[in-house]
C-alpha cells in the first residue's frame, strides 16, 4: 500500500489550504445569496435578522470546534455516518448517512443549482422563454433545465479525481469570496445606501415570534451548514489531527465575518420592505447601489459563484455513501473506486441523479425547510460524542472551549429544532419521517449486503 493511501483505498493528498477552501465553499452558497429576502419576509426586522446571522455563526463555530476533536480522533471518510457508527451504534450512523443521501447533500446540490438558475435568469430574462408554449410554463421548465445542466457538468468534473476537483474548487472559492468582499467594500464606499434602513424595525417577541425566530435560525444554519465539511473527507487529508480541526475553525470564522457584513450591506442597500420575499437579494442590492447594468453583471457573477458551493457538495456527499457501502450498509456498487481517478465514481453519479430528481420536484422554501431541519438532527449527537471521547481519553487533539462549546451547540440545536417544528410541522414532519425510514432500511441492507461488506 502506498504511503499516503489509507486502508479503504483513498489517498491522503489534501493540505490545509484546499481543506479550508472546501469548508468555505461548502458554507458560502445559495443560502447567503437567497435566504435573507425570505427571512425578512417573516422577521420584518433588519437588526434582528443580522443578530440571528451572528448567533447562528457562533453556534456553527461551536460545532466546528467539536467536529475538529471528533474528526482528529476518527480521521475517516464519511462524516456523521462514520462518527456515529464508531461512537454509538451502526444504526445511528446508518440513519445519518441515509438522511444525508436525501437532505444532507443531494438537496443542497439541488438548492444551489436552483439558485444558479435564479440568478442567471435574473441577468438574462430572455433565457426564460423560447415562444413555444405558455410563458409561465416555459420559464418554469427552463429554470429546471439550467439547474439540471449544471449538476451534470460538475458531477462529471468530480469523477475526474479529487486533486483535479480540488483545483477547480480552489479557483471557484477564491472568485466567490472575492466577489463578496468586492460588493461589500465598493458598496459601502459608494455612500449610496441609507443607514436609516436599520431603524425600520418591528417584531412581536411573543411565543409566535419565537417560533419564527426558531425557523429563521434553522434556515440560517443551513447557510452555515458546511462548517463540518472537512470531516467528510478524513481519509484524504494529510496529517488530519492537525489540518482537519484547523480547516474547520479557520473556514467557519472567515464565513461568519463575511455573512454578517454581507447582510449589513443588504440592509444598507435595500429598504427592508423591498427585501421581503426576494430570492436573488444580492442582485437587487447591487442594482440599488451601482445601477441596473451592474445588477446584471453581479447576477451573472453570483450565478457562477454558486458553482463553488454545488461543487463542494458533490465532493463530500459520495464519500458518505462510499463509506456506508464499504461497511455493507448500502448498495455495493457505491463502494467502487475508479481504477484511474481514485474516486467513488458510482456514488458521485448516484448523488447527481438524486439531486436532479429533487430539482424537478421541489420549491425553494420547501427544500430550505426540509434541509434545515434534517441537517440539524445528527450533528447534535456527534457533538455529544465529544464527551464520550474525553471520558475514554481518545485522540491527541483537544478542542479549545470545552465543555462550553458542546453545551452551547447542543442546547441551541435542540431549541431551534423544537421551535422550527412548531412553526412548520408538515415539512419538519417529512424530515423526521425520512429519518425514521432509515431504521427499516438499515436492517434491509444489513440482511442483504452485510455479509458481503468490502474489507477496509
Amino acid at each position: 500500500m502506498a504511503k499516503n493511501t489509507t486502508e479503504n483505498g483513498l489517498e491522503r493528498k489534501l493540505g490545509i489550504f484546499p481543506l479550508t477552501n472546501i469548508v468555505i465553499a461548502n458554507m458560502i452558497g445559495a443560502g447567503i445569496f437567497t435566504s435573507s429576502g425570505l427571512l425578512m419576509q417573516d422577521l420584518k426586522n433588519p437588526v434582528l435578522m443580522i443578530a440571528l446571522w451572528l448567533v447562528a455563526g457562533i453556534i456553527a463555530l461551536c460545532g466546528a470546534l467539536c467536529y475538529g476533536e471528533v474528526g482528529a480522533a476518527i480521521p475517516k471518510a464519511g462524516g456523521e455516518y462514520t462518527f456515529l457508527s464508531r461512537l454509538f451504534s451502526p444504526v445511528l450512523g446508518f440513519m445519518s448517512g441515509w438522511l444525508s443521501f436525501f437532505a444532507g447533500f443531494s438537496a443542497p446540490i439541488a438548492f444551489s443549482a436552483m439558485g444558479y438558475s435564479e440568478y442567471l435568469t435574473r441577468a438574462f430574462p430572455g433565457l426564460l422563454g423560447i415562444g413555444l408554449v405558455d410563458a409561465q410554463v416555459e420559464a418554469y421548465v427552463l429554470k429546471k433545465l439550467y439547474a439540471l445542466a449544471v449538476i451534470a457538468v460538475f458531477t462529471l468534473i468530480h469523477m475526474r479525481g479529487i486533486v483535479f476537483g480540488a483545483r477547480v474548487q480552489n479557483i471557484l472559492t477564491i472568485m466567490k469570496v472575492g466577489l463578496i468582499i468586492g460588493l461589500i467594500l465598493f458598496g459601502f464606499a459608494s455612500g449610496k445606501g441609507d443607514t436609516a434602513h436599520f431603524q425600520d424595525s418591528q417584531f412581536d417577541f411573543g411565543f409566535s415570534g419565537w417560533k419564527v425566530i426558531g425557523l429563521s435560525l434553522m434556515w440560517i444554519m443551513f447557510a452555515y451548514s458546511g462548517w463540518n465539511a472537512a470531516a467528510y473527507i478524513g481519509s484524504e487529508i494529510k496529517d488530519p489531527a492537525k489540518n482537519l480541526p484547523r480547516s474547520l475553525i479557520i473556514g467557519t470564522g472567515i464565513v461568519i465575518l463575511l455573512y454578517v457584513v454581507f447582510n449589513i450591506f443588504f440592509v444598507y442597500a435595500v429598504p427592508p420592505a423591498e427585501m421581503e420575499g426576494v430570492v436573488s437579494i444580492a442582485g437587487l442590492a447591487a442594482g440599488r447601489i451601482f445601477g441596473n447594468s451592474f445588477e446584471v453583471v453581479v447576477s451573472i457573477l453570483i450565478s457562477f459563484a454558486l458553482f463553488s458551493s454545488l461543487s463542494a457538495f458533490i465532493i463530500l456527499g459520495p464519500r458518505v455513501y462510499f463509506s456506508m457501502a464499504k461497511d455493507g450498509y448500502f448498495f455495493r456498487f457505491a463502494a467502487r473506486i475508479h481504477p484511474v481517478h481514485k474516486v467513488p465514481d458510482r456514488s458521485i453519479l448516484l448523488q447527481g441523479a438524486i439531486a436532479s430528481l429533487l430539482v424537478m420536484m421541489g420549491t425553494f422554501e420547501q427544500i430550505l425547510t426540509y434541509m434545515g431541519f434534517s441537517l440539524g438532527i445528527f450533528p447534535i449527537l456527534v457533538v455529544f460524542g465529544v464527551f464520550k471521547l474525553r471520558r475514554a481519553n481518545v485522540g491527541s487533539y483537544r478542542m479549545p472551549g470545552y465543555p462550553i462549546a458542546p453545551f452551547v451547540y447542543i442546547i441551541f440545536g435542540l431549541g431551534i429544532l423544537t421551535l422550527a417544528f412548531l412553526q412548520s410541522p408538515l415539512i419538519s414532519g417529512i424530515a423526521l419521517g425520512t429519518t425514521a425510514m432509515g431504521i427499516p432500511a438499515y436492517f434491509i441492507f444489513k440482511k442483504r449486503y452485510k455479509n458481503h461488506a468490502i474489507s477496509r
